[in-house]
């Protein structure tokens, strides 16, 4: 074990973390959320196959994404070699309980929903040929494994090197599920604490480029794949870009709403600091503002080109049973979030910030619905809104809560490791990890 092991602040951070593990009763109401998901998706196969299809499609969209986005944010945070954000990022790391999981449902889609959800696979002729290739059924399946595979396996791989580090420097503790994972982590480690840094952070460094090529390339196809192309008349550029970026936002208001619980929970306003919440306010005020720019200028662009294969997708949602829930998008996703927390003061009082945080994610939440139901109903006499999509809400809820609060009772709920090593800030001068010795473009 490293020389440090014993330096005065790990023994700190040990005696916070180990006497504070997840409340069993959390981690046991998440799991009866997820029950009753599940409950309510076999109901829905015997009574409507189609709705509990399209009910855990649209809340798979939403979950999938916005878990993916949190580990790319953290990959983003390794690869600019952020400070600010080492006391929360395994916040957002911890997303990536939910990956593995989103993998496994998405394989059940693929596999078992056939035209309950994809019209194309029955319901409706594809329309030109190019397109019939693109859907062909087999290159679908093998083109949704390669990229959401790729993506749960990189971000794996991440988050195993960023946890290592900290497993390794603190005193076995966690979840007995996890006791050989964290085995595993100590037997690789050398007990060189400064050429292990190095070695673990030039490691990452390429891991999180690739995690965050993965991340956008991944989820342009995947929007294609299993949102739009449910329209089969419709396509449009932007499309992708609205749709990850969408999650992004909401991962993190996401971060946000964690960081205050853990905040409170460890009793840590000295290491999750006010600072902190400003600075995700402000990530999440200026990504609000991203996102109703290119959505606006979509809109925009079909409005003004007033082309049929592209007027229809959203004519179709500004009428009938669809307009209410459309028009609340841009309120719940935009308007509250964006005047919201457009002041520092609306950032620093966490009421406002949990407030606006929570319309924000309702809004995308509503945006992944009217992404879907539209395009398979038409212009429906009654909006398809019910039991079957609340309560697979509530499951995916609860299924993510437990997913997630699992892995942070499993292993160190902060970077312990690159907030108390003696050799912290050498990172930010990258060095040879073999011979110790700073790389050209540094010297």
């Amino acid at each position: 074990m490293s020389q440090h092991y014993h330096y005065p602040q790990r023994q700190e951070f040990a005696k916070r973390l180990v006497a504070k593990p997840v409340p069993a009763s959390l981690k046991t109401l998440s799991l009866v959320a997820a029950l009753v998901g599940v409950a309510v998706f076999a109901f829905g196969l015997f009574t409507n196959p189609d709705r509990a299809w399209q009910a855990l499609h649209f809340n798979w969209l939403y979950f999938a994404s916005v878990s993916t986005a949190g580990v790319a944010f953290a990959a983003i945070q390794r690869i600019v070699t952020a400070r600010w954000s080492r006391p929360v990022i395994r916040f957002a790391e911890g997303f990536v309980a939910f990956v593995p999981v989103a993998f496994v449902i998405l394989l059940a889609i693929l596999l078992f929903s056939g035209d309950h959800i994809f019209t194309w696979a029955g319901r409706e002729a594809v329309p030109t040929v190019e397109k019939a290739t693109y859907l062909n059924p087999t290159f679908f399946l093998i083109r949704g494994i390669f990229f959401f595979g790729l993506m749960t396996v990189l971000q794996l791989l991440f988050v195993w090197h960023s946890v290592k580090m900290d497993v390794a420097v603190m005193p076995e503790y966690g979840a007995k599920w996890a006791a050989g994972l964290r085995a595993k982590m100590r037997a690789a480690w050398t007990g060189d604490e400064r050429r292990e840094l190095h070695s673990q952070h030039s490691l990452q460094g390429k891991l999180a480029v690739a995690v965050c090529i993965a991340f956008p390339i991944g989820w342009c196809f995947m929007a294609w794949d299993y949102s739009m192309s449910i329209s089969l008349h419709f396509q449009q550029t932007m499309y992708a870009w609205i749709f990850f970026m969408g999650a992004w936002v909401n991962m993190i208001m996401l971060t946000a709403l964690l960081s205050m619980w853990w905040r409170k929970h460890l009793d840590a306003p000295d290491l999750v600091t006010m600072d902190h919440f400003w600075d995700l306010g402000k990530l999440g005020f200026a990504f609000t503002a991203f996102i109703g720019y290119i959505s606006f200028s979509q809109y925009l662009v079909i409005w003004y080109g007033n082309l049929p294969e592209e007027t229809h997708f959203y004519r179709l949602r500004l009428s009938g049973v669809w307009k209410t829930m459309t028009t609340l998008i841009p309120i719940f996703g935009f308007v509250l979030p964006f005047f919201g927390l457009i002041s520092k003061a609306a950032k620093l009082y966490l009421p406002t910030f949990v407030l606006f945080a929570v319309c924000s994610m309702i809004g995308i939440y509503l945006h992944r619905y009217i992404e879907i139901y539209p395009s398979i109903y038409g212009e429906a006499t009654s909006l398809p809104f019910g039991l079957l999509e609340i309560g697979q809400t509530v499951g995916f809820i609860g299924l993510w809560a437990f997913s997630y609060f699992a892995f942070m009772d499993a292993f160190p709920v902060m970077r312990v490791f690159m907030m108390t090593t003696p050799f912290k800030d050498e990172v930010q001068v990258p060095v040879n990890p073999k011979t110790m010795e700073p790389l050209p473009a540094h010297e």
